[in-house]
């Protein structure tokens, strides 16, 4: 069953996840990040330039755009949609503010919800607390200080 984690009161979710992934990086784990379109960009842009002596090499996909062959081994990707990525390691969900949880999340091995402190966000984050929940799904919390 995927193991669900929420990350709360991060300051800069840019920031955390560019952390994030690095870690995941260097650990050789593959994974998928989902959010709004404009989010993913901003991200895209961080990734390039939040080292200035390490890159992580990523694909961000835009929708209804079919990736070239070479770039398929890429084991970071940014995509509004989860399953169009063909990996299913780890889910991490930039959602900021939507309710709902990313589509095809249960087929990932792990899924990371990154919450901002806006209380926006965090209302959100608790109604996909509750999907998961609800789904029978074990929530672990993490506090960001």
């Amino acid at each position: 069953m995927t193991e669900v984690k929420f990350h709360f009161n991060v300051a800069d979710s840019i920031d955390y996840a560019c952390r994030l992934l690095r870690k995941a990086m260097r650990q050789g784990v593959t994974v998928v990040v989902t959010g709004p379109l404009p989010v993913l960009s901003n991200l895209d842009r961080a990734l390039w330039a939040f080292e200035p002596v390490e890159f992580l090499p990523h694909v961000l996909l835009q929708p209804g755009q079919a990736v070239a062959p070479r770039l398929r081994g890429t084991r970071l990707w940014l995509t509004e949609d989860p399953a169009a990525s063909g990996h299913h390691e780890v889910l991490v969900n930039l959602g900021q503010g939507a309710a709902q949880a990313p589509a095809g999340f249960e087929s990932f091995a792990r899924v990371v919800e990154i919450v901002s402190t806006d209380p926006e966000d965090r209302a959100a984050a608790r109604l996909r607390w509750k999907h998961y929940a609800g789904r029978g799904y074990a929530i672990e919390r993490h506090e960001v200080a």
